[in-house]
Formats: C-alpha cells, sequence, structure tokens
C-alpha cells in the first residue's frame, strides 16, 4: 500500500526503526509514536471498524441481566453525537466514531426490543381453544405446523394473548392457505427457554418474531373462514406455498425437500437423518440461502441477459448492455430473497449483491472489505437480534474472512491466470474450490463449536463434490424452474434440481459414514468466543504486518476454551429432569423417561453425543437415593450437598440439612 504526504512519510520512518542519524542528535521516536504508527498508516482500513463497534454496542445491550431504563439508548446516542460535534478537531476522531457507533448499537438493540414486544404465555393453557389467521405453513418431515396470527385464545384476555402462535397440527390434516381463519384445540405454553446459560435461546428468538406460544393440535383444525387477497406479506407467503405444492407433485422424499428449501427457504420438511449427515459432511451451508445462492442466482441473470443482449450488435455497440444486465440481476437478487423469506443469511448476502452490482452501474470495483462493511451495518441496524444468532455470526465471518485472503492473494492470483492454459485453469478452479472451503470452515469454526459443539473433518472432500453440483446443475435449473412455472412446464426443471438433491444427499452420507467424519467438542464459552473473534477481525481488517498480533489472541481464545469447567448441576426449566456429575466428572441425570431435550442437549454441549446415563438409585458415592428423593456431593465441590426432592414429605428433612434444595413438589 503506497501512502503519500510528508505527514505520512514521518509515520513511515517512525515504523522503519533506528537510524543511525540518532548519534547526531535528532531525537529517537518515542514508544507511543512506534506503536501508533502502524494504526496511522492503515487511516483508509479505519471506517471498517465502525460496524464492528456498532456489534458491541448490540452485545453490550443484550448482556445486560435486565431491560436499562428506556429512554438510556437514545441519551447514549445524542450524547456521543453531541461528543463527535463538540471534540471535532480536539480529540482523535476514530476514537469519537467508534462511540458513536457503540451507542448507535446499543440504542437500536433497545429500540428494537420495544417495537417487537407483546405478550408471551407465561404457563401451559389446554386443552384449550385456539383460533387466528394462518401467516406461514411449514411442512414437517411428518404433518405440517402453521403459524397463526390475529390470535384468540379461550379463558385469556386480549391483553396477554400473544399476537403470534405456532400450532403444529395433527397428521391427518390437510395443509391450509395462509390467510385461512382456523379454530383449533390445542395445548399451548410459551416458547421454551435455553437449556443453559450460552445455550441456544429459543425463547429470544422468538421474541422477536412476536411468536408468544408454540403448541400442538388435539382434534382437527376447523376451518372458519378462506382466505382473502392480503398485502404483499399474504402474496409472498402464498407464492411461497404455491412454489411447494409445485414441487411435490414431481418429486418425493428428501429430494423434494431440498428442492423446495432452495426455492421458497423452507427447510423444515427435510427428514431429520439428512440434516445430521448434511451437518457432519459439512454441507449444511448448501441449505441455507446464502452467499452462494444469491451470488449464483444474480451471476445466472447477469449473464445470460448481457449474452442476449450482446447478441444484437446494434445494441451491443450503442448500449451499455452491461449495466442492463446488472439492473436485471439486481431486479433477480431483490425477487429471489422476497421468495425464500429473507432470512439473516439471504439478507446479508441480497445487500452485498446490491452494493456490488450498483458499484457496476457506477464503474466501480464491486469485490471490497467496505462492500460486507456495509452489509453487516445494515442489517444489525434493522434486526440487531440478529447478531447473537448462528446464522449471522458463520455467514458474515466467512466471507469476511474470503474477502480478506482474495486481498491477501489477489496479486498471485491475476499472474497465474495472465497466462494460464486451460489445464492450469482447470487447477485454479479446483484450487479455488479447496481454498474457500478451508478459509470459510477455519472462519465458521469458533461458531460451530460454541453453538454446535461439532467439527466436520472432511468438509473440504464434501464441498469439492456438492458445490460445483449446486453451482452448475442445481441452481440452473432452479431458476428454470421459476420461469416455466407461470406456464406449468416446470416439470422437467424442478426434477432436474431432485437428480442434482439426490446427488447431495449422497455426498452428504458418503462423507458423514466415513470413520471420524464429525468430532464433537465441549462448547466454547462466550469470553472465549470473543477473544477469537476480536483476534480473527484484527488479523482480516488490517492490512500491514502488525496484522498477525490477532493470531494471539485467537490462540489464546482456544487455549482458553478447554479448561473453563462445566456447570456441576443443570436443572430443566420444567423440573422434569437434573443432571450431575458423578465422581469420574461425567454427567448423569435423575431419569432416563423424561426431559430428553435438555438431556442430550446437556451431553452434547459436555462434547458427549446421545443421552446421558441415569444415575442409579442406591445408596452410595456421590449420589444417594431413597423414596423421598436424592442428595450430591459435586466431586469438585465436597463441602457441598444438594438435595433433589420428589416427596413432599421429605421436603423439610432436607431443607434443614442441604446447601441447595431442588423440588419437583410445591415448597410453599
Amino acid at each position: 500500500m503506497t501512502i503519500g504526504g510528508a505527514g505520512d512519510r514521518a509515520v513511515e520512518e517512525a515504523l522503519a526503526g533506528p537510524d543511525p542519524d540518532w548519534a547526531a542528535g535528532q531525537a529517537r521516536p518515542g514508544l507511543a509514536e512506534r506503536l501508533s504508527a502502524p494504526f496511522l498508516l492503515e487511516r483508509e482500513r479505519w471506517p471498517l471498524w465502525l460496524p464492528v463497534a456498532l456489534g458491541a454496542g448490540i452485545s453490550l445491550y443484550f448482556a445486560l441481566p435486565e431491560e436499562p431504563p428506556a429512554a438510556l439508548g437514545a441519551v447514549l446516542a445524542l450524547s456521543a453525537l453531541a461528543l463527535l460535534a463538540g471534540l471535532r478537531g480536539r480529540a482523535p476522531a476514530p476514537l469519537l466514531a467508534g462511540l458513536l457507533a457503540l451507542a448507535l448499537g446499543f440504542a437500536a438493540a433497545q429500540a428494537r426490543t420495544a417495537l417487537v414486544a407483546a405478550p408471551v404465555l407465561t404457563r401451559e393453557m389446554g386443552p384449550v381453544g385456539v383460533e387466528g389467521t394462518v401467516a406461514a405453513v411449514e411442512r414437517l418431515e411428518e404433518g405440517l405446523r402453521v403459524v397463526l396470527s390475529d390470535v384468540r385464545i379461550e379463558r385469556l384476555s386480549r391483553g396477554r394473548t400473544p399476537e403470534r402462535v405456532r400450532i403444529r397440527l395433527r397428521d391427518d390434516d390437510r395443509a391450509p392457505r395462509p390467510g385461512d381463519r382456523l379454530r383449533v384445540l390445542a395445548v399451548v405454553d410459551g416458547p421454551a427457554e435455553a437449556v443453559e446459560p450460552g445455550a441456544y435461546d429459543f425463547r429470544r428468538h422468538a421474541y422477536f418474531l412476536r411468536l408468544g406460544g408454540v403448541g400442538f393440535a388435539l382434534k382437527p383444525a376447523e376451518l372458519i373462514e378462506s382466505a382473502r387477497p392480503g398485502g404483499l406479506s399474504g402474496r409472498l407467503e402464498s407464492l411461497r406455498e404455491a412454489i411447494a405444492a409445485r414441487v411435490d407433485r414431481h418429486l418425493e422424499g428428501a429430494e423434494g425437500a431440498v428442492a423446495t428449501a432452495l426455492l421458497n427457504g423452507e427447510q423444515t420438511a427435510i427428514p431429520e437423518a439428512d440434516l445430521e449427515a448434511m451437518r457432519q459432511s459439512g454441507l449444511q451451508h448448501l441449505l441455507s440461502i446464502s452467499g452462494l445462492h444469491v451470488g449464483l442466482v444474480a451471476g445466472l441473470v447477469f449473464f445470460a441477459v448481457r449474452a442476449a443482449l450482446a447478441l444484437v450488435e446494434g445494441w451491443a455497440l450503442r448500449f451499455p448492455i452491461k449495466k442492463w444486465a446488472a439492473v436485471a440481476a439486481l431486479a433477480a437478487t431483490v425477487a429471489y430473497t422476497l421468495l425464500v423469506g429473507a432470512p439473516v443469511p439471504t439478507q446479508r448476502a441480497a445487500l452485498m449483491t446490491g452494493v456490488m452490482l450498483l458499484a457496476v452501474l457506477v464503474d466501480r470495483s464491486p469485490l471490497n472489505m467496505r462492500v460486507i462493511a456495509v452489509a453487516a451495518a445494515l442489517v444489525m441496524l434493522v434486526q440487531p437480534e440478529s447478531l447473537a444468532g448462528p446464522s449471522f455470526q458463520m455467514s458474515f465471518s466467512a466471507v469476511l474472512c474470503l474477502i480478506a485472503a482474495y486481498e491477501a492473494l489477489a496479486g498471485r492470483l491475476r499472474a497465474l491466470n495472465a497466462g494460464a492454459g486451460p489445464a492450469l485453469r482447470a487447477g485454479l478452479y479446483v484450487g479455488g474450490l479447496c481454498l474457500t472451503s478451508v478459509v470459510a470452515s477455519l472462519a465458521t469454526l469458533p461458531f460451530s463449536l460454541y453453538h454446535f459443539q461439532q467439527v466436520a473433518n472432511y468438509g473440504l472432500l464434501a464441498n469439492l463434490i456438492a458445490v460445483p453440483v449446486t453451482s452448475f446443475w442445481i441452481m440452473p435449473c432452479g431458476l428454470l424452474a421459476y420461469l416455466l412455472m407461470p406456464f406449468g412446464l416446470e416439470g422437467w426443471a424442478v426434477e432436474g434440481m431432485g437428480l442434482g438433491a439426490g446427488a447431495i444427499l449422497w455426498t452428504a452420507h458418503f462423507v458423514a459414514g466415513l470413520p471420524g467424519a464429525a468430532l464433537t467438542v465441549p462448547a466454547m464459552d462466550v469470553l472465549s468466543l470473543a477473544a477469537v473473534v476480536l483476534g480473527g477481525l484484527w488479523l482480516a481488517l488490517w492490512r500491514r504486518r502488525w496484522r498477525y498480533w490477532g493470531l494471539a489472541l485467537v490462540a489464546a481464545g482456544f487455549a482458553w476454551a478447554p479448561l473453563q469447567p462445566r456447570p456441576d448441576v443443570l436443572v430443566a426449566a420444567s423440573g422434569a429432569v437434573i443432571g450431575v456429575r458423578d465422581a469420574a466428572g461425567g454427567l448423569v441425570v435423575s431419569t432416563a423417561r423424561a426431559g430428553r431435550f435438555e438431556a442430550e442437549a446437556w451431553n452434547r454441549r459436555d462434547g458427549e453425543p446421545g443421552r446421558p446415563a441415569a444415575w442409579p438409585r442406591m445408596a452410595g458415592g456421590a449420589i444417594a437415593c431413597d423414596a423421598g428423593g436424592c442428595v450430591h456431593r459435586p466431586p469438585v465441590r465436597p463441602g457441598l450437598l444438594v438435595a433433589y426432592v420428589l416427596d413432599r414429605d421429605a421436603l423439610a428433612e432436607e431443607c434443614a440439612a442441604a446447601d441447595v434444595v431442588i423440588s419437583r413438589v410445591d415448597a410453599g
């Protein structure tokens, strides 16, 4: 990078190190100058840290133990803005801009939380009559479920009724249409909270969807009123449902579910066995509509339109057909994003693709780090809660690291491509796929450890097979299916997608079946993740050699993670099951029958697959049981006595003897 100007030359000299002229009386650069020199030389990269500060403000809000005063976010943002205006020229501008971005992130998260606030069920209700308008229909591996809006629940006042509830219908129910008004006898409860601190929090996710209840139907749903033409969201939901129905006509099973997921974004019908194979083989990203899919849609439309326009010689010579093709690709990007429901990875990819296409329209380079910075900032300002989810974290980290790798290797790649023949170009394509897979896998590894506790060891092999199939077969067939559906001629294109989906599923199961295909590891704690993320950002966002300081933070984060202790005692929110440590430090649970989901999640976060064993119903060791309950002394805390009470008659005795009492019976 070339820096101009006398001030920059002075910085370069300060950074260069000792100079023999010091002996002639010249002042030696101080420690502060030498430390600040790299920062000053990277001034063109300073704006890339503003989204990082924005995310830090959002994280600060969500880390608070309780809701802050309602006006705090606005006060912080206005105060930071006043500081920026009042201290302009007297304080470092990057520092003031960073403080403003931090405050804006906090304010955006608080404002978003207030805007989506809606009632949430706090207890199980049912059997109870639930009435609502179908907002979405989700096909499952077996049966289906619906999201109802404008909800009415018997024996519940309007002020305490959730705005939306999700009900799993009976297997013999026919799929309703979006906009239908249904009544169903169901059991409903509030969304489940995280199984332990740091685990996936479905309750928070549901809160921002304004989903205040989930449940299941006890009887077939009753149609009260058929759907009427609705607004844009209703029409889009109807269109997505129509696409799923068209795919169902031509494809069955997992292949049809994968094709549906790529055409309308609905992944719920994919069988769990296939999803698990996709996870273990490192191919799950192919089911999440993100940069690969949006980029393919935009690229295919761009090149197809440009090639078609180039066939007309007069147009090709007189008009900017490249820009016309960019406009067509931009329209296709927006349409595809709306069709698949605009999840966070798709929003990010659409924003990035849109900025790149706008760069083409103004004759600028579309590939640079500022594109992802703008996309990240926009997503975080509109949906601050997405920052806490794996979708945002993994999609942005992968793209960020791929762009950083491209920046570092751009010169060498151009030189190799300049005189490459067909064989070398083919080798470069395969090498590019390998590099992309390795970089993306490393970039998403810490988030995979934090959220899923799983590492796919043969992801490179699986992606070498599946990514070309997706790029050159499935997505082109999908675009043709879109074009042919209005005429009822989509059959052969959908069946073509099915062939490609079958190849991907075969690859997933083959790779997942290899010895040691997936490694289950203990969950990474949030402080270790923060260290790895900060180190990774330092490595990716700067350009000079000091970027490698980030490797020390990354190494520290990974080294610290295994040293963090796991909880000694875990209790399900329902009280149906508790988990404790046995003498060897492994997890054992109170029952093999209840709380299966929680027990398996606890074990997985310990780095162990499957369900933990139930503790033996006998006296002795770290756990002793009788008819009234059990007592437990955690091996790492022998002075602590924990009692688990099953019988009310034993409650008083255990309360007097134990340090911690967990009771399945009413203690009032």
